[in-house]
């Protein structure tokens, strides 16, 4: 049998009913470049919409970090990242190079048990972490001065200060009873004070803001952090002149402003989004259904899923039958497959998909044929590629909505880093939506390059607590909640 050539989308030899549903799912996936420059001006609107004063489904949310680095920022710092399973602790020093700095760094296990639990026992427990973590490399805490922290709060908060974080909801298998809804740095702060760590709050931040303050460091083209991974979000400054719900306040228009897009909400409207059927279930069986529609298109989370569905649904409700006569009941579990098992497929070097049978059987106890592999491989092409055509659209709406003709997009993530062909698919997007002509030397460097970015939540937390010490050192108390712990 003659492998399907990709680029050419021709097949020889598969059955006539399983080439119908090969067509049916690339005219569902596609998206043309006419889609995707619909989509772009879309997005630029909603992203407008919600810097407004009424707020639209993007939140846009101001991060009071109020300029980019120099890279001639010194002095040491402490990060915190609180993520799904793991606390990272660093101690980042700038030095006097130009956007150089030495990075220590310990990783402790968050205990299952605390994510269900009583707040203060995870917040006593990060305290104990940050108290060994500064005995083993400071000795004697006694004599210390408190170090300034910036804390990678990696779960959805509503901030209107720097120094606040009220959490919206848990993600990441978290569920702690009396905190949403309510302000976590006081939490974590009396945590502290309890165990006399010699730590001050300066900063909580979100990983993409870190992202892109990292990023600015170590490259002054930067002009937009993302995060394409388990979810997705967008991070890029905007001149306060251009953010009407912060116009009561008074600040000068050209005032730089982070912005925290989360813009996994885009297009909850379901206006321009091309959902297939096997979209629509993805969101009317998700814990928030008419939520994040972005995110589900595009982040990792769902990838596996996508694929999931649609390989059911062959199997139960089309006349091809996939898998005919075999049982299907561990592909039957719903988010069972990650974004790991579509990067597999896609990188199976061989002719004849060896590896792909191969991770079938190991994983889901299933025997495809060799049709069927076929099918499988074109499958998880579609959604990868429609999943980094579509994240495209954010970087350029940005892009489009700035000004900006030529900068680097620092990107960071498990699918970006990771999936197979994200980035090139990606770009070549990008110069359908911006209209660039086609390369002369492939050497030749993209106007608007999405690049691999600096380690956000613990290089970037540091920044941006040197960032906030600067700006109030100067006299700018905006987004301070408790200028006192900043005297």
């Amino acid at each position: 049998m003659t492998r399907l050539t990709m680029d050419t989308g021709s097949y020889v030899d598969v059955p006539k009913d399983l080439l119908k549903e090969i067509e049916r799912l690339e005219q569902l996936f596609s998206t043309d470049t006419a889609k995707l420059k619909q989509i772009t001006e879309h997005f630029v609107k909603e992203l407008e919409k919600g810097l407004s004063v009424q707020g639209g489904s993007i939140p846009m949310n101001p991060t009071w970090v109020m300029s980019f680095p120099t890279g001639y920022e010194t002095g040491t710092y402490l990060a915190l990242d609180m993520g799904g399973t793991n606390l990272r602790v660093c101690q980042i020093t700038l030095t006097e190079q130009k956007s150089e700095f030495d990075i220590i760094q310990s990783k402790y296990r968050l205990p299952e048990e605390l994510k269900t639990g009583e707040a203060d026992d995870l917040f006593e427990y990060i305290a104990d972490c940050l108290m060994q973590f500064i005995e083993t490399h400071h000795g004697d805490t006694g004599r210390l001065e408190k170090l300034p922290l910036g804390f990678t709060f990696s779960y959805p908060a509503t901030q209107n200060y720097i120094d606040e974080g009220i959490l919206q909801r848990w993600t990441k298998g978290f569920d702690i009873p009396g905190v949403e809804g309510h302000n976590v740095v006081p939490m974590f702060e009396a945590a502290l004070a309890r165990r006399g760590v010699p730590i001050k709050l300066t900063a909580l931040i979100n990983d993409t803001t870190g992202t892109l303050i990292a990023s600015a460091y170590t490259d002054t083209k930067m002009k937009i952090g993302c995060i394409f991974g388990t979810g997705c979000n967008a991070a890029y400054m905007e001149d306060c002149g251009s953010i009407p719900k912060l116009a009561h306040l008074g600040l000068p228009p050209d005032t730089p402003m982070a912005i925290n897009c989360e813009w996994g909400a885009f297009d909850n409207e379901h206006k321009v989004l091309p959902r297939t059927p096997y979209d629509i279930i993805i969101d009317k069986d998700s814990p928030r259904p008419g939520q994040q529609a972005f995110e589900k298109m595009i982040a990792g989370l769902y990838l596996g899923e996508i694929f999931r569905q649609i390989m059911v649904d062959l199997h139960d409700n089309h006349d091809v039958h996939i898998f005919e006569g075999q049982d299907i009941s561990a592909l039957r579990k719903a988010y069972s497959l990650d974004s790991s098992f579509l990067s597999a497929i896609e990188e199976d070097p061989f002719e004849n998909l060896s590896e792909t049978a191969d991770l079938f059987q190991t994983k889901l106890g299933i025997h495809p044929n060799t049709h069927e592999l076929e099918l499988i491989r074109r499958t998880a092409e579609l959604i990868g590629t429609r999943a980094a055509r579509l994240s495209a659209c954010g970087v350029a709406a940005i892009s489009k909505k700035k000004g900006y003709t030529s900068c680097h997009v620092g990107a960071d993530g498990s699918v970006f880093n990771k999936y197979p062909h994200f980035k090139a698919r990606g770009a070549q997007a990008l110069r359908e939506i911006l209209d660039w002509p086609e390369k002369t030397d492939p050497k030749e460097e993209d106007p608007i390059e999405i690049l691999a970015a600096e380690d956000g939540s613990g290089v970037g937390a540091a920044l941006i607590a040197a960032l906030t010490l600067e700006r109030v050192k100067k006299g700018n108390m905006h987004g301070i909640l408790h200028p006192e712990n900043f005297r």
